[in-house]
């Protein structure tokens, strides 16, 4: 089979594109299937043209289009059936949202990553499947906590937090953290605690530190299927996060997870209240006291989000899309 994946071009990222799109893509390619990309530049409509130059030059199957916008681009080229995948962005602006669901209605088979993105759409898919991105487990090397501390040469008295993302970004909701972690010092003058952000560092890179780290926190207002945490579980890091998209199906029941209430009683989207700092401290108490590790790994594994496990289900879908074209 020739997959065509279409994508919009991420100036800065390896590539140029998402690394969750090439991630799956060379999943899909390790099953034995041929996969080219195509990145949208520019205005999507005017984009069409060279992507039937593309498909001309390919000839694809089937057309992957990642991201709703996206989907303009590969539904206007009308030669070979679409399959989208809806990765979250698609529902936070209404304009984006309004022509991301319309555009899900004319493919053959929508993906959502996750089923608050699904139900956020203003128009919704007949045809779809919730499919969270995959984990490269390959690249999830686990070195343990003691020998992974002193590579980064870690403070072995002080308790190192994980954050989920760059500090500036409102989203990630570092503020949260920042606040619940000076009340904990307040409380106890002689607990040390560092914070460390992911941004700007390589895969390699947030792997050690999710090996050595104490916690991972994830205190977002939203998120899609998040693909830090589930790296984190994949490293058997303990994790805290708000309760948002798919992470309480994620977590399940497993030890060394922590879910923060959410107000809203949604999976939408976190907004707190004045209980959640409180809240947001008793829970860091008791996941900086939690001993050992988790079996996050294995829970990835049941779940069956694994790359090799998802490009699978993925590949399935376009045999059926071009069994019914």
């Amino acid at each position: 089979m020739r997959v065509l994946e279409v994508s919009r071009y991420k100036q800065g990222m390896a590539n140029n594109i998402s690394p969750f799109v090439v991630e799956q893509g060379e999943s899909i390619r390790a099953l034995g299937h041929e996969v080219e990309y195509f990145l949208v530049r520019g205005n999507y409509v005017k984009a069409v043209s060279a992507l039937k130059k593309k498909i001309r030059e390919f000839k694809p199957d089937i057309v992957h289009a990642h991201f709703g916008l996206s989907a303009i681009t590969a539904e206007l080229q009308g030669l070979v059936p679409v399959v989208t995948t809806f990765h979250n962005g698609e529902t936070l602006n209404r304009s984006v949202n309004l022509m991301s669901s319309l555009m899900s209605l004319r493919a053959k088979h929508v993906i959502y990553v996750a089923q608050h993105i699904r139900d956020l759409s203003y128009f919704k898919a007949k045809n779809y499947s919730i499919i969270p991105c995959g984990v490269p487990m390959e690249e999830m090397v686990i070195t343990p906590k003691e020998e992974a501390r002193k590579r980064l040469g870690w403070d072995p008295k002080t308790r190192y937090i994980l954050f989920g993302g760059a500090f500036d970004n409102e989203r990630k909701n570092y503020a949260l953290l920042k606040q619940a972690v000076e009340r904990l010092q307040i409380e106890d003058c002689r607990l040390k605690i560092e914070c460390i952000e992911m941004k700007g560092l390589s895969r390699a890179e947030c792997v050690m530190r999710m090996c050595a780290a104490d916690l991972f926190a994830l205190p977002s207002h939203s998120e899609g299927s998040p693909q830090a945490l589930k790296e984190a579980m994949a490293c058997n890091c303990p994790c805290i996060a708000t309760d948002i998209a798919d992470v309480r199906e994620l977590f399940g029941d497993e030890p060394g997870h922590w879910i923060l209430r959410n107000p809203r009683k949604t999976h939408e989207r976190w907004d707190g209240d004045e209980k959640s700092l409180d809240e947001m401290v008793e829970l860091l108490k008791e996941a900086l006291q939690f001993e050992g590790r988790t079996k996050g790994r294995q829970r990835i594994v049941e779940l069956q989000l694994t790359n090799e496990a998802v490009a699978k289900r993925i590949i399935a879908i376009y045999e059926d899309v071009l069994k019914r074209k």
